[in-house]
């Protein structure tokens, strides 16, 4: 069935086929996801309102998982036509559709302005493929190309020059938003926004494998790539960072040539072979260590990502993540994160492994050094 909810009735609300007011409701950690979908609408000729409640006639929200309980009873009450999409809203539709009129499941730059339609014009123009609703749901069998939108308009943001990833790792909600393939906005199409910005910053899974299937490097791509932006540039570094097996002479001395960054983050997540191999990582302990040494050779801060309290580690596990966290403190710094089993991944539905004492000081006690950021201060 294709239509709109039961429970909203257009033209009792005198909307018919006039133009509405589309407004996004303003949330800290959504901010970039606004920068993108703002010039994505604009591209269509809607303008994205920003607004701190529900307002008008259409309010859209992006959530997460940390952000959805915040804001569901908003969203359940406001009086306007209310749109969520974002990662947790993409994983659980059917839960989001109870209290929000559309859901938009997975990429938005061509479904929202396409669902705006849809909701001015409901007689001509189908609901999308890829929205949700407490009725129906179509699964959209299309992706985006990156370059029929631009990463920013006016409210700048970061420059998405990569989507997807081949690597299914347990923990990781992006191979099931954004498909198990990379797909590359062009170099041009990245040079020509990145030199519209003093310092030029990147979203990518892993910007050492820009123009590449993910797997294998194409250095030659990223030198073509960096060579002709003439902003500064930050480029391996959150939110693009990279992985630990791409880290070699080559890439470091491409970064070492036209970056402005002087540390380099990626993720280890444990010490443990056996808890990275079942969490499908792809590397070894042994790639990160490498990767820490190369680093400290060229001179680059390692800011290294490990997630504590996985559910498939055991006691020894643990002994083994902290053994590396405390080499690796003599030369970087940790980025510690508690697991949070994500909707769309392997874990959802597992709980985070208590987490020994001993692990519980060490990361406290690198964090009073400044040698360690994160989330760990959830742990209990």
């Amino acid at each position: 069935m294709i239509g709109t909810p039961g429970s909203i009735n257009y033209r009792t609300k005198e909307h018919g086929k006039k133009l509405m007011k589309t407004c996004w409701r303003s949330i800290a950690a959504a901010r970039n996801s606004y920068a993108v979908l703002r010039a994505a609408c604009k591209v269509h000729g809607f303008f994205l309102d920003p607004v701190r409640s529900p307002t008008a006639d259409i309010t859209c929200y992006s959530l997460n998982s940390l952000s959805a309980e915040k804001y569901e009873d908003e969203i359940r009450g406001a009086e306007c036509i209310t749109i969520a999409g974002g990662p947790y809203a993409s994983a659980c539709y059917r839960n989001v559709a109870s209290y929000a009129d559309y859901v938009i499941v997975g990429e938005g730059e061509h479904r929202l302005p396409a669902l705006f339609r849809h909701i001015m014009m409901p007689e001509t123009t189908p609901l999308p493929a890829g929205v949700a609703t407490s009725e129906c749901f179509f699964q959209a069998d299309t992706s985006v190309l990156l370059d029929a939108y631009p990463p920013f308009d006016e409210v700048k943001g970061y420059i998405e020059c990569s989507r997807g990833c081949p690597f299914h790792c347990g923990y990781c909600q992006t191979p099931s938003l954004f498909g198990g393939s990379m797909r590359h906005r062009s170099i041009d199409s990245i040079v020509a926004y990145a030199n519209r910005v003093k310092d030029a910053r990147f979203v990518t899974p892993n910007a050492f494998a820009y123009g590449s299937d993910g797997r294998s490097p194409r250095f030659e791509k990223i030198k073509r790539l960096l060579g002709k932006i003439t902003s500064n540039i930050y480029f391996g570094t959150f939110p693009s960072e990279v992985r630990p097996e791409f880290i070699c002479d080559e890439a470091l001395e491409i970064m070492r040539t036209y970056c402005k960054n002087t540390k380099l983050h990626f993720g280890a997540q444990s010490g443990s072979d056996r808890v990275l191999s079942l969490l499908h990582r792809g590397h070894s302990v042994s790639d990160v260590v490498l990767a820490v040494e190369l680093c400290h050779e060229y001179e680059i801060t390692p800011v290294v990502d490990f997630i504590v309290g996985l559910p498939v580690e055991n006691e020894e596990d643990q002994e083994l993540t902290l053994k590396l966290i405390r080499w690796i403190s003599k030369y970087g710094q940790i980025r510690a994160h508690q697991f949070l089993p994500l909707p769309g991944t392997a874990l959802f539905g597992t709980l985070p492994r208590p987490l020994n004492s001993e692990v519980r000081h060490l990361i406290g006690e690198l964090a009073l050094r400044g040698k360690a950021t994160g989330s760990w201060m959830m742990m209990r």
